[in-house]
């Protein structure tokens, strides 16, 4: 491949929801609260492992929250590569007064954002927390920034599962209102950057 080519490929970035926490078996939002993973979720973390083994992996970014770093360490490792960055644009949605809650608690919370927040609409926001929005946006340009980083190359990063979701609605590939559907813990979702625009390329089979 000439430099021409390697610049002109996409760059490919199997984005991880890293495994399961108690929070996660509890339903209740997680946020920003630095919670491990428990023992599925490392189960979790070697499935989506044992998935990139082969893939060409010349890089591992996660979110700085220890549940996703646990995740992309264990990735890092089987691929055979040795440091994991933190990429902090992969961080959780700011929950705010919703963090630790469950859904109930929080549709009694706030019935009328609760709505809004369940249909993704734009400029809605947990009370106190982050905008969905700047949220979607802050993930798209991390993939960016990744492509920029690693032109041409194949590489993954681990994350959550509002923010991979809202990467999917980001590019088109769902409608925002279906954007709360089932995406197993551990589970990857690949997209394609090339010059700046991202195309979802692969959604998990559960998605």
């Amino acid at each position: 491949m000439s430099a021409t080519d390697h610049d002109t490929a996409p760059t490919r970035i199997h984005l991880v929801r890293h495994g399961t926490t108690m929070l996660n078996r509890l339903n209740r939002y997680r946020g920003r609260r630095d919670v491990p993973l428990d023992r599925g979720g490392w189960d979790d973390a070697w499935r989506a492992a044992n998935e990139l083994e082969h893939v060409g992996l010349t890089a591992i970014y996660s979110s700085p929250l220890r549940r996703a770093r646990d995740t992309a360490q264990i990735i890092g490792d089987v691929a055979g590569l040795g440091r994991v960055a933190e990429l902090p644009g992969l961080t959780n949605l700011e929950y705010g007064e919703w963090e630790g809650m469950t859904a109930d608690e929080a549709s009694a919370h706030d019935p009328v954002r609760f709505e809004a927040y369940q249909r993704a609409e734009l400029g809605t926001a947990c009370p106190g927390g982050e905008p969905l929005d700047l949220a979607e946006e802050r993930m798209l340009l991390s993939l960016r920034t990744l492509a920029v980083l690693h032109p041409g190359e194949t590489v993954a990063a681990v994350s959550h599962a509002a923010m991979v979701r809202l990467a999917i609605i980001g590019v088109g590939a769902k409608p925002r209102a279906e954007w709360r559907y089932a995406l197993p813990n551990g589970s990857v979702t690949t997209f394609d950057v090339t010059d700046g625009e991202i195309a979802l390329h692969r959604l998990p089979v559960a998605a």
